[in-house]
């Protein structure tokens, strides 16, 4: 089946802004405010409101429900295989036991980008209208430049912050180890 996502964006566009809203919501609901050592790490890559970051880990990341914004998501790459970390305005969502500082640090990269913006509905459609020229995947676009290099700091890969699941299924960010 063939896929033409240039024409199909202006669709999809508003059916993705009202997904990630709804998953954003969801996040800060059940997500839970950053420690010191992330509030700090937030700040360090430039987001100006770390007091308002939830992080939530998952078993995996959410896809659409809706099966062609579901497709767009999958053949654009900004949401793949293999992807740990999702993050939707102050919203991040990890997979389980990859909250570590640089796949943290990754996405709060993303929250800056998301504030500078200046709200989901503004930063999707330039993202995604940035993507289409590429022709290429997300995850082959990060891997060309090094994924998390660059702007952002790559502190040791054996930093990690504990995201743990209380009693009664709450999620808590406790700290680093």
């Amino acid at each position: 089946m063939t896929f033409d996502l240039r024409a199909a964006l202006p669709l999809l566009i508003p059916k993705a802004i009202g997904w990630a809203e709804a998953q954003y919501n969801a996040m800060t609901q059940a997500g839970q405010p950053l420690n010191d050592v992330l509030l700090s790490v937030a700040r360090s890559v430039g987001v100006l409101r770390p007091e308002l970051i939830r992080v939530i880990e998952v078993p995996c990341l959410p896809l659409p429900d809706d099966p062609d914004l579901k497709q767009a998501a999958l053949a654009t790459g900004l949401l793949a295989p293999g992807m740990v970390g999702l993050t939707l305005g102050h919203g991040v969502c990890v997979c389980h036991r990859h909250g570590n500082v640089r796949v943290l640090s990754h996405e709060f990269r993303h929250v800056y980008q998301y504030g500078q913006a200046g709200s989901i509905a503004a930063f999707l459609p330039s993202t995604c209208s940035k993507l289409l020229p590429w022709g290429i995947t997300m995850h082959r676009l990060r891997s060309m430049r090094g994924h998390t290099r660059g702007a952002m700091p790559n502190p040791p890969l054996n930093q990690t912050v504990s995201v743990l699941r209380a009693p009664g299924g709450q999620v808590t960010a406790v700290g680093k180890s």
